[in-house]
């Protein structure tokens, strides 16, 4: 079993967001701003006896997310190491995210171990409703990034108490465009659609959703008093994503949990 502690570091960077296990908000480092650009070039042409600045080429035939990427297949080792389920779990605000983990930490949490790294722009209101005795939770606030990456999630994953957990559940900051992009790592991606939001949704933001592994129809219950028409937003998933599993639940009523529970098992018993 590998317990080595997973910490990717990034020393040409500086932190732009902050992790706190729930003993209150931590206040987010400023980040550290370089000079004038008019300085730097003045700068350069005073290094230059010809009054001339050197050009560097750059490749750009290098991926902009190469270093999220490599980061990202280090947390699968790390995670699939540690014998973890680790699930993505993105949406846009108001889906029904945390209160989907909130049922399941009280349900099918008791029996099964689990852990969450949750994220949000500011507060770690999310993280404190889903913190739990037999539940260890870490809330990541991005400042002004608007999804997770590899880095942040590995270092949310230090300051958990992943003893014995066998899945983690990753709470994404709800946005269906930016996280689209942003591997974490993660072996399973769960695209949440309310039936508040309209059927359309798969079709006006298809890339999150043809890289989801699980789409969860949420707040079925209501579907009906809002007019909304299962039949077409089923029919709009499976044009975007027809290899995603898909399963209709409300958190309030219960509808669905058991299939949701059923699949989480299904997790473990691969691992």
């Amino acid at each position: 079993m590998n317990t080595t502690p997973l910490a990717p570091t990034s020393p040409d960077t500086d932190d732009d967001f902050a992790i706190h296990p729930l003993s209150g908000a931590a206040s987010r480092p400023g980040s550290a701003l370089s000079g004038p650009l008019s300085a730097e070039i003045t700068a350069a042409l005073d290094q230059s006896p010809d009054g001339e600045v050197r050009v560097r080429s750059v490749d750009l035939r290098v991926p902009l997310l190469e270093k999220n990427d490599i980061l990202a297949e280090r947390n699968r080792g790390y995670f699939l190491g540690r014998g973890l389920a680790a699930l993505n779990l993105v949406s846009s605000p108001g889906a029904g995210k945390t209160t989907l983990l909130e049922r399941t930490l009280d349900d099918f949490g008791r029996t099964t171990k689990c852990a969450v790294v949750v994220g949000d722009l500011e507060t770690d209101n999310d993280g404190r409703r889903l913190s739990r005795p037999h539940a260890s939770v870490a809330q990541i606030t991005t400042g002004t990034t608007c999804h997770l990456d590899a880095a942040m999630v590995a270092r949310g994953v230090e300051s958990l108490d992943l003893d014995g957990v066998k899945i983690l559940f990753i709470e994404n900051v709800g946005n269906l465009v930016c996280p689209a992009s942003f591997d974490l790592g993660e072996q399973v991606r769960v695209v949440l659609l309310s039936t508040t939001e309209g059927e359309d949704k798969p079709l006006k933001y298809p890339p999150i959703f043809k890289s989801a592994h699980v789409v969860l129809l949420t707040k079925v219950d209501v579907a009906d008093a809002l007019g909304f028409k299962r039949d077409v937003a089923l029919d709009n998933i499976r044009r975007i994503s027809p290899h995603a599993k898909i399963i209709q639940l409300s958190s309030r009523t219960g509808e669905g949990l058991e299939e949701w529970y059923a699949f989480l098992r299904s997790l473990i018993a691969k691992r």
